[in-house]
């Protein structure tokens, strides 16, 4: 069974930051559009208040996320129990997307470890919290993190992710603007 709220509880917000993965879903306004559902782990999420909650976004090959929410704003996170208790938290909302070169960039950003290639904060104003079972979610044991993603954006640079950004970032893949700086037309 699921219960909804209108913000999120202590008791969630103390289940959303033990958990090491989380999983960011948006969609563009159009019947033909893609759907994206991306993986998010690290150090990268914050709880701000009862109806906030900010990640970190990182220079990669898509730019779905920033593509939907710059068109329509439609946001849900999803935190699943790998392990201990079953669970698992959706957080609905409308997401805004901060990006590097803007001017409340730094004062968010500080709110979580240096991690270089980070092109964004996505911001999301939580409309419904939701929780359920998580009865048919399997338990998994946490190794550790990653260290790829780091590597690859200190191999590349400032200068090399900026040219990375502009070849790969300008558009979502149904066409959609990606980063405001990246000054392309969409495809």
């Amino acid at each position: 069974m699921s219960d909804s709220y209108e913000t999120i509880s202590e008791h969630m917000r103390a289940f959303i930051e033990r958990q090491h993965v989380f999983f960011v879903a948006t969609a563009p306004s159009g019947a033909d559009g893609r759907v994206n559902l991306s993986p998010k782990g690290l150090d990268t999420l914050r709880v701000l208040d009862e109806r906030t909650v900010a990640y970190l976004d990182f220079v990669g090959s898509g730019v779905e996320t920033i593509a939907h929410l710059r068109e329509n704003g439609r946001i849900v996170l999803m935190f699943c129990a790998f392990s201990g208790p079953p669970n698992i938290v959706r957080l609905h909302g409308r997401g805004e997307v901060i990006e590097s070169r803007d001017a409340r960039f730094e004062a968010l950003a500080a709110r979580f470890p240096a991690a270089p290639g980070t092109r964004a904060v996505i911001q999301v104003a939580v409309e419904r919290a939701s929780d359920s079972c998580g009865y048919g979610v399997p338990l998994y044991e946490y190794q550790g993190e990653r260290k790829q993603l780091a590597l690859w954006a200190e191999k590349r640079g400032p200068e090399g992710l900026v040219r990375y950004q502009e070849e790969k970032n300008a558009a979502s893949i149904d066409g959609l603007p990606g980063l405001r700086w990246v000054d392309k037309p969409a495809k």
